[in-house]
């Protein structure tokens, strides 16, 4: 990637991917960065489990009642927990990691999607996080925020266009100041 810049306007959601498999080098990759990820007082509430297995990648992608079926033709499922007894801002926290994976996954020509998880439910109505919970046999102290899909593309999306953002959203010193 040439810059930041560029590399915001690339990035869009993967639901495709190919048969390729990822490197030991490519997961290295992804887990270095979210291990680097920003933290508040640097609390590392974090934890991430890496999920590469066709059978739980399969059972990870009925998480939701809808928009994480495509999880099973990836190669390869980050879960982004965290504990809230170790920060109170860990939704905040792994949100950040969350995205610096998806960053990340971009960089090196890479897929990914975000899959919500808190706060969402399975087509029979359990709460997603303690599906993935007792899918992966996470703690029950770490709460499940989100399910990273990442593998190589199996689509092609065009770039974020500049011309439609939304500079409307925008106030300067106050709430509709120009």
């Amino acid at each position: 990637m040439e810059n930041f810049s560029e590399l915001l306007k690339v990035r869009r959601s993967m639901r495709k991917f190919t048969d390729e498999e990822l490197t030991q080098e490519q997961v290295v990759a992804l887990m270095k960065a979210a291990l680097m990820s920003p933290t508040s007082k640097r609390t590392n509430a974090w934890q991430f489990i890496m999920v590469d297995n066709k059978e739980l990648l399969e059972k990870l992608s009925h998480c939701k009642a809808q928009s994480s079926q495509f999880i099973a033709d990836a190669p390869l499922a980050i879960v982004v927990t965290a504990d809230p007894l170790a920060s109170d801002v860990w939704i905040e926290d792994a949100s950040i990691a969350s995205i610096i994976i998806q960053l990340q996954a971009e960089d090196m020509g890479l897929g990914s999607c975000w899959v919500q998880v808190r706060e969402r439910s399975t087509a029979t109505g359990m709460p997603s996080d303690e599906y993935v919970r007792e899918v992966l046999d996470i703690p029950l102290q770490l709460q499940v925020l989100s399910v990273i899909a990442v593998g190589h593309k199996g689509m092609e999306r065009k770039p974020f266009s500049e011309e439609h953002l939304q500079w409307e959203k925008v106030h300067i010193n106050k709430f509709g100041g120009k």
